[in-house]
């Protein structure tokens, strides 16, 4: 397929160009950079996922999907693409996963050094009212009738600020201590600023992994 993009390999865009779309080695889909995963040899050969999509070299593409890079993985589709032989690890699906976990970890941790996160049931609750939460976030083990409680006064909070109530549930409570630098933080919430973009983009990104779902190939508009 022609490339419309700077650098063809990062997705770097012109302006007034359509935005360069990416083939799935497994699915043959065509889709934007953001809704897939790079991968690259190392220089032993070893294939290596390149989240950031900087790492020099020629570069493969698969659906951001665990599933995906498992066929990828078991149908040796990165020896086929890069048409030579390529150390793949067999865990790849899961080193994928962490570091994604890394990424979302560390932009959470970015956004708390900025101010931007409030821990503790009460005082997000306070932050709620106040509608000063853009994001609310629950650790994995978070007990059902808390989670309930401050979905139901977040969606409603969104609904007459004309909102998304935006609700994510990846972190476990050790990764959110880890975070935060607290202990036992079980529920957070986060108001809007840079850091919290991130986080809610690595957050995204690691849900669509985990649960299988990508975009379907879109077509694009010319800017």
């Amino acid at each position: 397929m022609a490339e419309t993009a700077i650098d063809a390999d990062k997705g770097a865009v012109r302006k007034g160009q359509k935005p360069s779309l990416r083939t799935c080695i497994v699915t043959r889909a065509e889709l934007p950079p953001a809704d897939m995963i790079r991968f690259v040899p190392g220089p032993d050969g070893t294939i290596t996922p390149d989240l950031a999509r900087k790492l020099p070299g020629r570069g493969v593409w698969v659906t951001c999907s665990a599933a995906r890079v498992a066929d990828a993985v078991s149908r040796k589709a990165f020896a086929k693409s890069l048409k030579k032989q390529v150390n793949v690890p067999s865990d790849l699906p899961a080193q994928v996963e962490r570091l994604m976990l890394a990424r979302m970890i560390e932009a959470l941790a970015l956004a708390n050094k900025a101010g931007l996160l409030v821990t503790g049931f009460s005082k997000i609750e306070a932050e709620l009212t106040k509608g000063n939460v853009t994001i609310l976030i629950h650790a994995v083990e978070a007990a059902d009738d808390g989670c309930s409680k401050l979905d139901r006064k977040w969606r409603a909070i969104a609904a007459d600020l004309g909102r998304e109530p935006r609700i994510m549930k990846e972190l476990s409570i050790a990764q959110l201590d880890l975070a935060t630098g607290r202990e036992n933080v079980v529920h957070a919430g986060l108001s809007a600023g840079g850091a919290t973009n991130r986080f809610s983009i690595e957050a995204e990104r690691l849900g669509r992994y985990r649960s299988e779902i990508s975009s379907p190939a879109r077509e694009f508009a010319a800017e």
